[in-house]
This record gives structure tokens, C-alpha cells and sequence, in this order.
């Protein structure tokens, strides 16, 4: 039990620690600034960070959301990505296990999540971070070579229907940076996943959005990523067993 308690405590640590970096990502890459030689900073009064300045959360709580020199009030984005990050580790780990696909899950979800908040302030996904996710989508089609067919299909199934969409609506009714993602994570998830993903990604989008506007008031438009991320993450983790279980209802009838 403290063995299992120790390890997740590490991979816990080991996701704020990337989330810290994720929150640079998602400050710097819509602004096309340089997300790695350029030292953080405070973004009211441009105070550079020292080390410990940025241990993840811990220093949000230790300053009390506040900058050590200017005492501007820090965004709560800080602690609750990084937070997030290390929760979204620690479920794939134990959902899905110790192993290469694991790691590629991980990078997918932090991925994800900075996709996620960019669009969600945006409405725009940086071409790169689809790009990114292509990548981890190579290399799960190489270790998996022998079911080429069904990464190949899924990176065209729903990715196709989607930029005919685009094309037909000149993109008001869905965004250029959805029908790649569809694209990318079909090659990584497969065809069977990636239209699991897209219908809970919908289902998510309009409930959730709907209730957004409802309680805040919240206009109508719609950035997709966010939800399409949840859908994905899920169908990724639970998305065989979800498929399994709706064929055995089916069966039933």
C-alpha cells in the first residue's frame, strides 16, 4: 500500500511538473513567442522567476496567487493546469497501466489540455500542437504495424466528413483546427475510437455549452477543441470497453 501510494505520489509530481511547463505553452504559443530559451516572467511587471518561484502549486499557495514583486494577482490557470495534468497522469497510469502506450496517452492528454485552453480563448488551434499529435500518432502506427488499416482508416474516417463540412459551410460551421485533430488523433486512437471520440466530443459540446450559456450568458459561439479533447482522452481510456458494452446491449435486443 505505501508502495502504491509513493509510486502515484511521483507521477503525480512528475505531471504538475509538466503542467508548469504547459502553462507556458499556453500563454507563449498564441503569441508566437519562444517557448523555451526565454526565462519565465511575471506578465504584469516582467519580474523574471527564480527557481523557487516555480516549483508547481506550491509556489501559487506559498505567494498566495500573488507575484513575489509586484503583488499582481496571479491567474488561477497556474495551479489548476498543472493540477490537472498530475489527475489526468495519474488515471492513465492506473486505467491503462505501465507502458509505452501509457506515455504516449500522457503526452496526448497534456497535449490535449493545452489545445484545449488556446481554443477555448482563441477559437484557433495552433497548427503545431496538431502536429505534435501526429507524431505520437506515427509512432503508435509503428508499433502497432500490422493494423495499419485501422489508423490509416481512422485518420480519414471522421477527419474526411469534417473538411467537407469546412469546405461547404467556408468554415462557419466547423473550425479548420477540428477537422486536423479529428485527423491526428484518428491516426493514434484508430477508427473504432475516433468516432466514439467525435460523438461523445459532441454530446459533451452541446450539453456543456448549452448550460455555459444558460448560467453565464455565455454567446454561442462554440470552440470545439475543448470538448473534442474530453472525447478523445475518454475514448482513449475507456473507449473499448464502452464499445464492448454497447455491442452486448445490442446483442441483447
Amino acid at each position: 500500500m505505501t508502495a502504491t501510494i509513493l509510486f502515484y505520489s511521483i507521477i503525480f509530481l512528475f505531471g504538475i511538473t509538466i503542467g508548469s511547463f504547459l502553462n507556458v505553452c499556453i500563454y507563449r504559443i498564441p503569441k508566437h513567442e519562444d517557448i523555451v530559451k526565454t526565462r519565465s516572467h511575471c506578465m504584469s511587471c516582467g519580474y523574471q522567476l527564480e527557481w523557487y518561484d516555480m516549483f508547481p502549486v506550491f509556489s501559487y499557495l506559498f505567494l498566495r496567487g500573488k507575484c513575489r514583486k509586484c503583488k499582481t494577482k496571479l491567474s488561477v490557470q497556474y495551479p489548476l493546469v498543472e493540477v490537472l495534468n498530475g489527475i489526468a497522469y495519474i488515471v492513465i497510469v492506473c486505467v491503462n497501466g505501465v507502458n509505452v502506450e501509457s506515455l504516449l496517452y500522457c503526452l496526448l492528454s497534456s497535449t490535449l489540455l493545452v489545445l484545449s485552453v488556446i481554443d477555448f480563448r482563441t477559437y484557433e488551434i495552433p497548427f503545431g500542437i496538431n502536429l505534435f499529435i501526429l507524431a505520437l500518432g506515427l509512432i503508435q502506427l509503428g508499433m502497432d504495424i500490422r493494423n495499419w488499416a485501422t489508423y490509416l482508416l481512422g485518420f480519414c474516417v471522421v477527419s474526411i466528413v469534417l473538411a467537407i463540412l469546412y469546405y461547404a459551410s467556408k468554415g462557419r460551421a466547423i473550425g479548420g483546427g477540428d477537422v486536423k485533430l479529428m485527423a491526428a488523433c484518428g491516426l493514434l486512437l484508430g477508427w473504432k475510437l475516433i468516432i466514439m471520440a467525435f460523438l461523445l466530443g459532441c454530446i459533451l459540446g452541446a450539453v456543456i455549452h448549452v448550460i455555459r450559456m444558460r448560467v453565464s450568458g455565455e454567446n454561442h459561439v462554440l470552440a470545439m477543441g475543448p470538448y473534442l479533447s474530453m472525447g478523445v482522452l475518454i475514448a482513449a481510456l475507456w473507449g473499448e470497453q464502452m464499445i464492448t458494452w454497447y455491442l452486448s446491449q445490442f446483442m441483447m435486443i
